[in-house]
Order: structure tokens, then C-alpha cells, then sequence
């Protein structure tokens, strides 16, 4: 059987992107905590990952496998003229907005000083889990990081997921406990 194909994403396949990354994040650790209500977290969490998606898709650092259905959001070094940001503001509920700000300034100030690519999110479709498309799709950009000599950094709440990444070469620099416990890890550039 052949390798799946692993693609840039277009803009025309982001309802497929975000419906799979929704389905991939309902029982992640910082999903449940910037969205806890199952009843709204598909709406608040497509819309935080629309958003996530639309402030990159025109870099062309994401990449996938089934046109969606495993898909690596990267954001490169230095984006040059990145897009105007698309607040979350009309989008999300005050009280959420205001878990996923804490969040982002949790994370920023533990990142490196240093030029990085940061892998902001994996996942793939639970109808597709198992076939490694994840770490496919996530290959992609540690070549991107890897061409420019420069580390990869990744963030994460699940400790099942630290061991994921260690076994495949990450390394833990920075834990963070405040909002919820947050692994900063990174790979270097090899």
C-alpha cells in the first residue's frame, strides 16, 4: 500500500480541517479547559481552531494527509506580513476568551527567546487515528525546521503525550503549572 500523500492545506479545505481537529481535541486537556461545556464546545472549539487555521493557511505551513483528516498547523520563525489577526472576540464568550488568553500567556512567556518553528497543533480525525498520519503530517514541518537549522517547539497538557514526543526524540525545557500544567518541549534541529 502506498504513503498517504501529504499536502499543503488550501483555504478551500478548512471545514474539513477544523471539523477533524475538533473531533481529534474533545477529550484533550486544553480543549476541556478553554471550553469545558460539552454542549458548546463544537461551536467554541471550531471556532478557535477556524481561527487558528485562518491565521495560517496562507503561510502554507500546514500540512495534511486526506485533505484534513491528519492535519499539522506550523507556525515558521519570522512570518513576514502575517494576515491581521481575526479576534476571537465576536466569536467566543467573555469567561472562554478569557481561559484562552490566560493560555496564550502562559505559553509565550515559556517559548524560547530564540528563532523556532512551533508546531501549534497535530491531530487527526478519530475515524483515522492509528495509521500514523499524525506524525506524518507533523515530519513535514520538522523538515521545514531542520532546512532552516532551527529547533521545533511544541506545547502540551497531556502527559500521555510527553511520552509520545520523548519517544520520538522531543525533550522537555520548560513545564509550566499555571493555568493547567503545560510541557514546553522541543527537538533540535538535526
Amino acid at each position: 500500500m502506498p504513503a498517504p500523500e501529504i499536502t499543503v492545506v488550501t483555504p478551500r479545505e478548512r471545514e474539513r480541517v477544523v471539523d477533524s481537529l475538533v473531533a481529534a481535541f474533545t477529550d484533550d486537556p486544553i480543549l476541556r479547559y478553554l471550553f469545558p461545556d460539552k454542549a458548546t464546545y463544537p461551536q467554541y472549539a471550531a471556532a478557535f481552531f477556524g481561527h487558528l487555521f485562518d491565521k495560517r493557511v496562507h503561510r502554507e505551513t500546514i500540512w495534511t494527509i486526506g485533505h484534513g483528516a491528519s492535519v499539522a498547523i506550523w507556525e515558521p520563525p519570522a512570518a513576514e506580513n502575517p494576515p491581521p489577526d481575526d479576534p476571537l472576540t465576536a466569536r467566543l464568550p467573555a469567561d472562554a476568551l478569557m481561559r484562552v488568553n490566560a493560555y496564550d500567556r502562559a505559553v509565550h512567556a515559556a517559548l524560547p527567546a530564540s528563532p523556532f518553528w512551533y508546531l501549534g497543533v497535530v491531530g487527526t480525525h478519530p475515524s483515522y487515528a492509528g495509521r500514523r498520519w499524525g506524525r506524518a503530517v507533523m515530519r513535514a514541518g520538522l523538515r521545514r525546521a531542520a532546512d532552516d537549522n532551527l529547533p521545533a517547539v511544541l506545547e502540551t497538557s497531556n502527559p500521555v503525550n510527553v511520552e509520545v514526543y520523548r519517544r520520538a526524540g522531543w525533550e522537555v525545557t520548560r513545564a509550566v503549572t499555571e493555568p493547567l500544567p503545560i510541557w514546553i518541549m522541543q527537538l533540535s534541529a538535526r
